[in-house]
Order: C-alpha cells, then structure tokens, then sequence
C-alpha cells in the first residue's frame, strides 16, 4: 500500500468525526471536540499540519467558543514574531555560508581521530543547530562528514594496496624463488661390456624426475598459500568495508542527534520551545517574562552539554567499541596516521576553498553577535537589563525578545553586502550613460520567501488559539477539576511519567503537535494540584526533542536516514537508549539547578491569573 492510500485510509475516521460536530452542547465540550479533531488530524498527517492548525479560525466561532477576532489575532503574537526575527538571522548565515565556514574551521581544531572526529562533528552540529533550523543544519553536515569517511576508507584502501605490491615485487625476487636442484648430467660411453644400461644415466635420471617431483610439490604448496592468502585479503577488505560502513552508521546518527539535542539550548534553537514561551505567555500573562532568552539558556545549556556528552559516550561504544585508547588514536601505526593526514586534507581543502573572509561575512557575523549580547542583557534576571533601563516602565514589558530579533534582522536588509564604491557601471548599449551601482544588501526579500517556513508560524498560531480557546470555554479549569487526585503524588514521579509519556508521543508526532496539545494541559493540572506550572512544562517540552528512535520522527533523522547507512533497527537500538538518557538528564536538571533557579518549590502568584481580560 502507497502512502498515498495509507493518508487516505487513515484521514477517513477523522474525517467522518468532523462531519458529526455536536450540536447544543457546552463550550467545554465543543472545545474538547476541536483538540481531538486536530490531535487526530496531526497525528495521521491526513491535512498538512499547517492546514490543520487553521481549523479553530473556522470551529470556534461557529461553536460559540471565541469570535473571529479573537480567534485570528491568536495567530501572529509576540512569540511567532521572535521566530520569524531568528529565522531571517539563519536564512542570513545560511545565504553567506558563514555556517560552513564555522563547521569547517572546528574540525581543523579538533582533528580527525575517529573519536575526536565525532566529538567534533557533534559539537559543530549541536552549535549551529541552537542559532539555525535543525534541518539545515542536518542537510549541511552530513554531506561533508560523508566525505570525510570516505576519504578515510578510501585512503586505507590505497595503503593496503601499495601493501600488497610490495609482496608481490618479494615474491617475485630470484632470492624468494623455489629453489631449483641443479643436476649435472655426464654422459658416459655406451660401449659398456654385455650391453648393460649405463648406470650413470640411470642415476641422472632418476635425480631429475625426484626433482621435477619436488618442484610440483612446491608449487602446489604455494597455489595453497596463494589462495589462503587471497582469502585473507578479502576476509580483512570485508572487515575494514564493515568497519567503514558501522563508522558511517556511527557519524550519521551523530549528526541528527545532535541537531535535535542542540535545538534545546536556545529559545529560538526549535520550534517546541518557541510553543511553550507563548503558550506561558498566553496561559499566565502576569508571569513576569519568569521564561525568556537568558533564563532558558542557563537552565537549558547545561542540561544540553550533559546530554551531547552522554550521546557521544554511547555512541563511541556503539559504532567505534570501546577501546577507548585505541579510539583517540593512542599508539596509531603509521599507515593510520597517513589515513588521518589524507582525511584532515580533505577538510583542509574544503576550508580553502571558502577563500577569506568576505566583507558580507562579516558583516553577519557581527550582527549575529550583537543579537547574541542583545539577547543576553535585556533582562538578565540577576540584575537590570538594557530593556528595563531604558524602554520597560510602568511593571509593564514594552521591549521583549522578538523587538531585538526584528531590529537585527532589520539590519540584514539595510547593511550592504559589499563594500561601498564609487565605480560606475559599464553602460549595456551605446549611447547610455554610466550609472552607479548600489551594492546589493545582506539579505533579499526573494531568498526569505524561498527559505521561510511559513508554515511552522501558521502551526506556532494554531497552538497558540487551542490554548486561549481552552481557557476562554472552561475546558482548562474543568480539566483542572478531574486532575486534582494527583496531587498526592510527588511531583518529581509526576514529572517523570509525563516526560517518558512526551518523549514516546513525539516519535509519532510532530514536536511541535505533541507539546501544542500536551501544554495547555500539563498547565491546568499543575494549578488543579497547586504545582509551579514550569516543574512540569519546561522538562516535557524538552522532552519533545528527544526524538531519537524513528527515522519518520524529525527532518534530522530522516535526512541521516535517507542516505543508505543505517537501517531502522539502527536507529531504533541507539535511540532507544538515548531516549531514555535524555529523560534522566532532564529529571535531573529540573530536580537541581533549574528548581533553584525558577524557585520551583512555590506556587507562585502568577500561576492563579489567567489569560481572560
């Protein structure tokens, strides 16, 4: 069966839930009858997950949960804006390669070393993906990893064959030859008495025929050890084929995994994490900006170095055995080391031929610091911040995250990406006159409408309006009700399920689908059982990302996927594992720096608003 039948055939129970909406009941139920519609629909991928996120613009105001203005004004907030802003930054990063340039210049650092190789891979990837799309991050390393083991293999190839010349030329050198009997025959008169034979003739004979035989023996002994030989040359070319193709299983996966795991350290680095700032903004509008680009990167840094680290471990006694020594190129015979020399060649070549550093480069480059630091000191949180000095009065925010990634990515259309000339431009035909030719800017408006994906800020809206609908009807403080038993268990054991039940979720779902629906909820239950509404969010939200086990799962592991290496059991086996280390890492990280961090032994007073006016 096609995916196209398979789409169709498991779109037709949704479908048919659409078309039976419930007449004259509550707005709680009509609310709770547009999630499960939408959750269907996500989950089965039978609309565009787009398409699907527009159905409240539609349900809720012919159901009487939110009118139409309402309902659209949901759609494009501050939290789609801060997206769009970073989006524009990477889309600037991407266009002038600076990204490569980056990846490139941290393996020169860290070398080639199979061990050392991953790490670097891993960091590079994990790096780029906190600042742009996983996916682009992905689709860039992988190409070049690929060449790297290649010319790895390729290089050990070459050794082996020289290697075997060499034996050849031994083989055939006169002191390795078969030694020869040399018999010197006389021949002695034939007149001897009584006509006997001569018997020295006889001896001559019988010496040669022993030696022929000796000689056939020989030969056949060495046919033998020719083709032990030989099969022992393609026993050990079918190990190193199987040692190349399990370093290449190995650096694949390295590479999605990390762009998922680096994706967490950021506000902006995937799209869930961008879903939970709104939805807490949405949900608990008097939260103080308690989640914001300095508090996310100190609670998730830390808990995203841990995990790569963990993944690297694993991975390394997965793919590469666990000769650790052996791994970091301790004690290498020379022909591995001038394997390593070709491969670090490679990376080497590819470096040049970027060619220095140009004016545009640059320029992104320093705008992408200055958001970086903008980011950072707005509002610190340990002590005022540029925003509140300046901008911010009143306990009222007028200056946020997404006001500084607009303002950058402003700057990337105004800021040429040449330097400044005075040369006039040739005249087409005659007759014309010269005419000054501006440079042209940073970043086009025909390269964001090729790159943006539109589609995950229509998602981000769409999410957004579930969870101002749920609370608009009553659905989150009726859901809030039946939940309050679980107040009597620990909350740590609350917050361990739910991100085991999340990151289990989010290998069939879209990330960004598993924690539109999961929030709003996890959000009524922790007021219903008087629990920081953070304890539980931001550890499943995280949790989300932890899509490791299935290639269908995210654009990384499908790109990793896509090239032939790894099978399914593959990814399943190590993301197995790594799923469960990324649960125990968030645990962790919720349950020691980030309570102390987000004082998430309180209920604070925020938690009791809600989004109504």
């Amino acid at each position: 069966m096609d995916t196209a039948n398979r789409k169709y055939l498991s779109s037709f129970f949704p479908k048919c839930l659409l078309s039976i909406a419930p007449g004259g009941a509550t707005t709680e139920a009509s609310c709770g009858y547009v999630i499960i519609i939408m959750a269907l629909f996500w989950c089965t991928e039978a609309l565009p997950l787009a398409v699907t996120a527009l159905f409240p613009v539609v349900l809720f105001p012919m159901m009487g949960i939110m009118d139409s203005t309402a309902t659209c004004s949901q759609y494009l907030k501050d939290t789609n804006m801060l997206f769009i802003g970073g989006i524009l930054v990477a889309i600037s990063v991407e266009t002038w390669n600076l990204h490569k340039r980056i990846a490139l210049r941290v393996l020169l650092i860290v070398g080639v070393k199979p061990a050392l190789l991953l790490l670097g891979f891993m960091i590079v990837t994990a790096f780029l993906s906190m600042w742009i799309s996983n996916t682009a991050t992905t689709a860039m390393m992988i190409p070049i990893a690929q060449a790297v083991l290649d010319q790895l293999y390729t290089s050990e190839e070459k050794l082996n064959e020289h290697a075997v010349d060499l034996a050849e030329k031994s083989d055939n050198h006169p002191n390795g030859s078969v030694a020869q009997v040399n018999v010197d025959i006389k021949v002695a008169p034939t007149n001897e008495p009584n006509g006997s034979v001569n018997q020295a003739f006889e001896m001559q004979e019988k010496q040669l025929t022993d030696a022929e035989t000796i000689k056939q023996e020989r030969s056949a002994t060495l046919v033998e050890i020719d083709l032990k030989e030989e099969n022992q040359m393609k026993e050990k070319q079918a190990q190193r084929l199987q040692k190349h193709l399990k370093l290449c299983k190995g650096m694949s996966l390295c590479v999605c995994y990390s762009a998922s795991i680096g994706g967490i350290a950021t506000l902006t680095g995937t799209t869930p994490n961008l879903v939970m700032k709104g939805q807490m903004d949405e949900l608990f509008p008097d939260n103080n900006n308690v989640v914001n680009f300095a508090s996310w990167f100190g609670f998730s840094f830390p808990t995203m170095i841990v995990l790569l680290a963990l993944s690297w471990i694993w991975l390394q006694i997965l793919f590469l055995g666990t000769k650790f020594k052996k791994n970091f190129g301790c004690g290498a015979k020379p022909e591995q080391k001038a394997k390593e020399k070709r491969a670090y060649n490679v990376i080497s070549t590819e470096h040049k031929k970027l060619g220095p550093m140009t004016f545009a480069e640059i320029c992104v480059l320093v705008l992408f610091i200055l958001l970086v630091l903008l980011w950072f000191t707005r509002d610190p949180g340990f002590m005022p911040g540029w925003a509140t000095i300046s901008f911010n009065k009143g306990n009222k925010e007028y200056v946020t995250d997404a006001t500084v990634a607009v303002f950058v990515a402003l700057m990337m259309f105004l800021f040429p990406a040449e330097l400044p000339t005075f040369k006039r431009q040739e005249p087409k035909e005659e007759g014309q006159k010269r005419k000054f030719r501006p440079p042209p800017a940073l970043l086009d408006w025909k390269t964001v409408n090729e790159k943006m994906p539109w589609n995950i800020v229509i998602l981000l809206g769409g999410g957004f309006a579930l969870a101002k609908g749920s609370e608009e009807s009553g659905l989150s403080l009726w859901l809030g009700e039946k939940l309050t038993p679980l107040q009597s268990i620990p909350p740590a054991a609350i917050a361990l399920v739910l991100c085991l039940l999340v990151a289990t979720f989010t290998e069939c779902t879209s990330n960004v689908a598993t924690t539109t629906l999961f929030l709003p909820i996890l959000a009524s239950m922790a007021k219903a059982i008087q629990l920081n509404p953070l304890y539980i969010m931001l550890p499943c939200t995280l949790s989300a990302s932890l899509a490791f086990m299935l290639p269908v799962a995210t654009p990384p592991n499908a790109i990793a996927f896509s090239y032939g290496h790894l099978k399914v059991v593959d990814m399943a086996k190590s993301g197995f594992l790594l799923n469960i280390l990324g649960v125990l890492v968030i645990t962790l990280a919720i349950n020691s720096w980030g309570f102390y961090m987000f004082d998430l032994g309180t209920f604070p007073a925020w938690a009791n608003s809600t989004g109504k006016p």
